[in-house]
C-alpha cells in the first residue's frame, strides 16, 4: 500500500466518492470525522454503503474502519456494527501498545467466530496510530509479535499536539516538523520496522498545498515510510506517484537481485564494485514490491 484516504463515514456521498479515488486503502472513519451526537448515524450510514456494495459485487481497495478508542466506551459498538460486513481490516486510534492489540485482537476473534466468511475465513488486520498521545510513546517497542493481525503503524501529529501543549508542531512559515515531532516521526518509523510491518506516515492537514504534500511524501519515501494517509481524494494521486520508486531506483533494486541471484556466496553479492549484503537485498524487494503497486 502506497495511500490511505480517511473517508467520514456519516457522509454517503463521501463514502461513495471514495471509491474513484485510486487509493490503496480506504478507511472510513467513525472517530474524529464524525461527532458525538452522530456517532450512531455514522454507524448506519457506513453498514448501509457496505452492505450495498457487497450485494453490487463492486470491485474496491481494501476496506478499513477507524474504530473510537478503547477509552470511549465506544469501541464495541462500533465493531458490533461493522463486523457483520467483514471489513479488511480496523484502525485502531490512540493505541498505547501491545496489551490494546491484544484486546482488540481478542474482541475481533469473538465477531469473526459470529460472522465467519467461509472456509477460505482470514484474519481482520489492524493498523494501529501509535504516536497520538505522550503516553503511547512508552509502549512503541512493544509491538514486535503483540499480534498477527498488526498489518501497519501510523503516526498522528494533531492529537499528539493537543495532549502535549504544543502551539504548532510546524516550524513557522515552513511545513518542516518541529523537534519534538520530528522525533516522533522518527520513532513510529523505528518501531514499524522492528515489528516488520509498514510504517505509514501522518495526514496532512493543508489539502490545497500539492507542492508541499509531494516533498512531504518524498521525504517520507526517502526516510523508509512504505505509504501515507490522505484526508481529501485530491492528496491520493500525488501521494501514490511520489511513493512510488522512480525508474532509476527500479532499475537499481533489480540489478541488486539480479547480482544475489547470480552470487555463489549465501547472502553477499557485487555490483559495480561494491559489496552488498542482506540489507540491500531487503531494501531491493522493498522498492520492486512499491513499484508493482504503481
Amino acid at each position: 500500500m502506497r495511500s490511505l484516504l480517511f473517508v467520514p463515514a456519516d457522509s454517503p456521498r463521501k463514502l461513495e466518492k471514495s471509491l474513484q479515488s485510486g487509493s490503496d486503502v480506504l478507511i472510513f472513519d467513525l472517530e474524529d470525522a464524525v461527532s458525538p451526537s452522530r456517532k450512531q448515524e455514522g454507524r448506519e450510514e457506513l453498514v448501509k454503503f457496505l452492505t450495498e456494495i457487497k450485494r453490487a459485487g463492486i470491485q474496491t481497495p481494501e476496506l478499513y474502519v477507524r474504530v473510537n478508542a478503547l477509552t470511549t466506551g465506544m469501541t464495541l459498538a462500533d465493531l458490533a456494527a461493522v463486523m457483520p460486513c467483514r471489513p479488511s481490516g480496523v484502525v485502531l486510534p490512540k493505541s498505547t501498545g501491545a496489551s490494546d492489540l491484544a484486546l482488540l485482537s481478542a474482541y475481533l476473534d469473538t465477531f469473526e467466530h459470529l460472522y465467519p466468511l467461509g472456509p477460505s475465513d482470514c484474519q481482520t488486520s489492524i493498523i494501529a496510530i501509535v504516536t497520538e498521545t505522550a503516553d503511547s510513546l512508552a509502549g512503541l517497542n512493544g509491538y514486535r509479535g503483540a499480534t498477527s493481525r498488526l498489518a501497519g503503524m501510523m503516526w498522528g501529529a494533531e492529537d499528539l499536539s493537543g495532549d502535549i501543549g504544543a502551539l504548532t508542531n510546524k516550524e513557522e512559515g515552513s511545513s518542516e516538523w518541529t523537534s519534538p515531532f520530528n522525533l516522533v516521526r522518527s520513532l513510529c518509523l523505528f518501531a514499524a520496522s522492528a515489528a516488520g510491518v509498514p510504517a505509514i506516515d501522518t495526514v496532512p492537514t493543508d489539502i490545497h498545498n500539492m507542492e508541499a504534500l509531494k516533498r512531504e511524501t518524498r521525504m517520507a519515501y526517502r526516510d523508509g515510510f512504505s505509504a501515507k494517509a490522505a484526508i481529501h481524494p485530491g492528496q491520493v494521486p500525488v501521494i501514490n506517484e511520489a511513493m512510488t520508486p522512480d525508474a532509476a531506483t527500479q532499475e537499481w533494486a533489480a540489478r541488486v537481485i539480479a547480482a544475489f541471484a547470480a552470487s555463489a556466496s549465501v547472502g553477499v553479492a557485487t555490483m559495480d564494485g561494491k559489496m552488498l549484503d542482506t540489507p540491500h537485498l531487503r531494501l531491493a524487494k522493498k522498492i520492486i514490491a512499491a513499484a508493482q503497486l504503481s
